[in-house]
């Protein structure tokens, strides 16, 4: 009978919605705070903080060799950032890739991966050692006592809360992250022109976002690109919301393949080029074959696409893609010129270039090439530069 009472004095008795709503805050505040979301005052995420503190203390310096990334993994997991060792590396890789990152934190050895989506190489492969701005603007100051330090999950250790960053790294940056009710995606700048930016501040605390922008003029993508809607900007910086388009750098080569120079925010072959094509021919491989539609880019390695469309695809790709925001690569025949000429007219990045020319597709899919003489090419190619 005592024991009964004793297990009744124990049973909590509270609404169930009350405690799941207080159980659910207290998740999301714990993913907001913890774990998808950057502090505004050195613009890391907690797992890419306890990685660079790490590595500050293994004494992974840039004067020094690489040390093995399964290393520095491995002991951020047993120290700092308990919650397994993937999450750990791939915040490690980010912050190693040049095409993410405009300000990279940390210098990666061996195979990180590339913009055309391919993977980093398992962590027992590759190096890493941190850059010299890491080193010395970053994490410098930690002996100087002007950052707090706390406990870590097993309270036997002590990390910084946050790191003394002597620039904006949240601004240079920038940062993406999906937590518990918001999110955030804040594009990179240019570090020369955020650091002006910084000093226009300190002399006028009360400067406006527009007498800002003439020191920021937008974000700076490390793949490049041009932004189409800069009109839009002061509005997406005062309210923090909105949509920055970027389009690519198109460059006309005689009997070459177009190629996009600069790709944009992160854009690669899985992504840009299916966009392109899927507008103009959803059905691949059901149409006549009177084009060719393909983009290729050495400088940022973006690979080669064939995609075959036809003549109704031209009024399709006009009506459903506005000026400005696709860019056109249409192939060579006499369909390939006139559609060229029309989509340069309507405000479209046009190249041109042979359809047999790099394309083993053309043959592989038995659809008949079309070759069209280099001095009718040379001639409708100068005519398109002058639109």
């Amino acid at each position: 009978m005592q024991e009964r009472n004793f297990e009744e004095s124990n049973i909590i008795r509270t609404e169930y919605s009350e405690l799941m709503q207080k159980s659910y805050i207290d998740y999301a505040m714990s993913v907001i705070i913890s774990r998808a979301l950057p502090d505004v005052r050195d613009g890391l995420k907690p797992v890419q903080r306890r990685t660079l503190y790490d590595m500050y203390e293994l004494g992974v310096r840039y004067d020094k060799p690489h040390r093995k990334s399964a290393r520095i993994v491995g002991d951020t997991m047993g120290k700092y950032h308990p919650h397994g060792d993937s999450s750990i590396y791939e915040a490690l890789v980010v912050m190693a890739q040049d095409f993410k990152k405009s300000l990279p934190l940390i210098d990666g050895h061996g195979n990180f991966g590339s913009i055309e989506g391919d993977g980093a190489a398992a962590m027992r492969y590759t190096e890493a050692r941190l850059q010299k701005v890491t080193q010395e603007a970053y994490l410098a100051d930690l002996d100087k006592n002007v950052v707090d330090f706390g406990p870590n999950f097993d309270e036997t250790e002590k990390e910084p809360l946050v790191l003394p960053v002597k620039v904006p790294n949240l601004l240079i940056n920038g940062a993406e992250g999906i937590a518990v009710g918001m999110a955030t995606s804040i594009p990179p700048h240019n570090f020369g022109e955020v650091i002006d930016g910084v000093i226009a501040y300190m002399k006028n605390p009360d400067i406006t976002t527009e007498e800002m922008m003439e020191y920021i003029k937008g974000p700076d993508f490390p793949t490049g690109g041009i932004i189409a809607n800069k009109d839009e900007l002061l509005s997406i910086y005062e309210t923090g919301m909105g949509k920055i388009k970027v389009r690519g750098k198109v460059e006309i080569e005689q009997l070459k393949e177009g190629k996009i120079q600069e790709a944009g925010d992160v854009i690669r072959q899985t992504s840009l080029l299916p966009s392109v094509c899927g507008r103009v021919c959803p059905q691949e491989r059901q149409c006549e074959g009177k084009c060719v539609l393909g983009i290729k880019s050495e400088p940022i390695a973006i690979g080669a696409l064939e995609r075959f469309v036809g003549d109704n695809s031209v009024a399709k790709l006009e009506q459903e893609a506005p000026t400005g925001k696709k860019v056109a690569i249409i192939g060579s025949g006499c369909a390939g010129i006139t559609a060229a000429a029309d989509l340069a007219k309507a405000g479209h990045e046009v190249t041109l270039f042979e359809a047999l020319h790099a394309f083993g597709g053309v043959l592989r899919y038995g659809i008949p090439p079309f070759r069209l003489p280099r001095t009718a090419l040379d001639a409708e190619l100068e005519g398109l530069k002058k639109l």
